[in-house]
């Protein structure tokens, strides 16, 4: 991270985007109070023995020992009570409120990324998405269960102690404070080096995050293309970035608790120099001088400890930084699905109204330009063209993936804008050539098009999508598990289960990125069967990549550099001479 977005991040608006991870304690916040209560009246206890062991060595100096030791002993045993469960309260209470806390967090992480637009996911990597939601949410966890607790703790003694030291003797206190100055310069010195390392630290565990990932998806690909070795030293390269990384973090910090253990003992035998000089004159009890000692040593070894703490901190801080940066992205509006304004039900007709788009991360490139185009209801419609005219552009605009750069899209004569998002997309479908199935079994991947749907719904959509013949041969028929991404699954079997999950969702606009380009021909038949009956009774929308399948289409768009350049049906662009939909025609009827 550059010293400019280190410096951004430590300014008072980034220490107040920082509070708001707070809001997720409000619910628990009196829990939370409560068990800061009980941490006060733990380190409150613990600042008590220096006091009352002070108090054992003044007796017996006096030789009055014997009359006060029950008095002390009894006061010590209710102090170690007292201590005991004040501790074992606010464990209890942190990690209570901690988890529920991280539980809300993590929902809400989850929540916010899955309504998240298209455009954000352009330029995150899954794996780096799947650290910020784990590993950076178990460093909150740890933040808020003991680094924090703590944190106050140490303050506490630290407050408390000096406190104290300046009751029992002020001119030693001062003298003991001399030194601390110092001291903190150098925590603050130190910290930011290790605030610097524990970021970039977090930044490699999330890229080797996304190296596993990635490789564990691909599997099939890393093996056939014999990449394993590959694979292996891309990871080693990641890892070993990460040890060197922590390396110099420990290095840093091994320098640092040196270094204050080396003030804490200096400061210890200076203490007891000092302190003997106003015991002979008389300005100080042996007894305080022995509580102040022990003091000191309790301050001493806490401000040690602060070393660690400062560095958990530093993780924390770093992780809380980079949850910000995902929620300060913008969502989605993802609503409930109502169907009861006329306006919002689709009844299939589609208006293009000179609509132009280029995407975020290129702006500078046109990927559509002026498309303005009508389709009619219950019609088939093919967008036909070479690699890179925009087609599946097109369609994400459609279904509002992305935005417009320019123009606008109707359904109906009714601007989409005015369509909830949830709602418009209910009545939307789409089978694309490379089907995703999540790991489940069948029966969940067809129940994806409507989750509340019975199994007689279920059945009867994958009879039409015509997937009912191979689930039925299966042992565990509809249960049958898919595997990660479907691949127990032939192609073809793949694509009619994203039928069947079309079928069930019944939508009144389909979208089919061609789908039986790679299949074998008779697994093609079957799909295509499939695909005629789901087209039946609404509007489709075809990406088409093998001309023989569309030439039934109601309407067929040309598309060339974002530009629709011949529109008509298959006879009427055929009697084109110098067309590109012939051209287009002739070079695959001739292969």
């Amino acid at each position: 991270m550059s010293d400019e977005a280190l410096k951004r991040k430590i300014t008072l608006p980034g220490l107040r985007r920082l509070f708001k991870l707070y809001q997720y304690l409000k619910p628990y916040r009196w829990e939370y109070g409560l068990g800061l209560l009980f941490l006060l009246g733990s380190s409150g206890a613990s600042l008590v023995f220096p006091k009352l062991l002070g108090e054992l060595v003044d007796f017996g100096n006096k030789g009055n020992l014997g009359q006060e030791i029950n008095r002390i002993a009894l006061i010590l045993i209710v102090v170690l009570v007292a201590q005991s469960t004040f501790s074992y309260f606010r464990i209890f209470l942190f990690v209570r409120v901690a988890e529920k806390t991280l539980a809300d967090l993590r929902q809400h992480t989850f929540n916010h990324l899955i309504r998240l637009p298209m455009k954000f996911f352009q330029h995150r990597r899954v794996g780096e998405l799947n650290s910020r939601i784990s590993s950076d949410i178990t460093l909150l966890q740890d933040a808020l269960t003991t680094t924090l607790a703590e944190f106050i703790r140490q303050i506490i003694i630290i407050v408390g102690g000096v406190s104290l030291m300046m009751i029992t003797s002020m001119k030693l206190t001062l003298f003991m404070l001399l030194i601390l100055p110092v001291i903190m310069v150098l925590v603050g010195i130190f910290g930011r080096y290790i605030r610097k390392l524990s970021k970039q630290a977090q930044s490699q565990v999330a890229d080797s995050n996304t190296i596993v990932e990635e490789t564990l998806q691909g599997i099939q690909s890393v093996k056939a293309f014999t990449n394993e070795f590959f694979e292996m030293a891309r990871y080693r390269v990641k890892t070993m970035d990460i040890a060197s990384t922590g390396i110099k973090n420990g290095r840093l910090r091994g320098a640092f608790s040196s270094f204050v253990i080396l003030g804490i003992f200096g400061t210890m035998v200076a203490v007891i120099w000092k302190g003997s000089t106003l015991l002979a004159a008389g300005e100080l009890a042996t007894g305080e001088l022995f509580s102040f000692v022990i003091y000191t040593v309790f301050i001493g070894g806490t401000i040690g400890g602060m070393a660690d703490v400062f560095a958990r901190v530093q993780k924390f801080i770093g992780a809380t930084e980079d949850l910000l940066e995902i929620f300060n992205e913008v969502p989605e509006t993802v609503e409930d699905i109502s169907l009861d304004k006329p306006h919002q039900i689709l009844h299939g007709g589609i208006r293009f109204d000179h609509l132009s788009f280029s995407y975020p991360t290129r702006t500078d490139m046109q990927v559509l330009n002026d498309i303005d185009v009508v389709i009619k209801p219950d019609t088939l419609v093919a967008l036909v063209g070479p690699s890179g005219a925009g087609k599946s552009t097109l369609v994400a605009l459609l279904l509002r993936l992305y935005e417009p750069t320019s123009g606008h899209i109707l359904f109906d004569d009714t601007e989409n804008q005015a369509i909830p998002l949830s709602v418009l997309r209910s009545q939307m479908a789409i089978v694309p050539q490379d089907i995703f199935l999540f790991g489940g079994t069948i029966r969940e991947n067809i129940a994806y098009g409507k989750t509340g749907a019975t199994g007689e719904m279920i059945e009867e959509a994958a009879r039409k999508a015509n997937a009912w013949e191979f689930i039925s041969k299966f042992p565990e028929g509809l249960d049958t598990l898919v595997g990660e991404r479907g691949t127990q699954l032939s192609g073809g079997q793949r694509q009619r289960v994203a039928i069947a999950r079309a079928v069930l969702k019944d939508p009144k606009i389909l979208i089919l990125d061609e789908a039986t380009s790679s299949l074998d021909s008779e697994s093609e038949r079957l799909v295509q069967d499939a695909l005629e009956k789901l087209m039946k009774g609404r509007t489709s929308i075809v990406i088409a990549h093998r001309l023989s399948t569309i030439r039934q289409a109601d309407q067929i768009l040309v598309l060339n550099h974002g530009c629709i350049v011949e529109q008509g049906t298959h006879l009427e662009l055929l009697k084109s001479e110098n067309g590109l939909y012939r051209s287009l025609s002739e070079l695959q009827f001739a292969g």
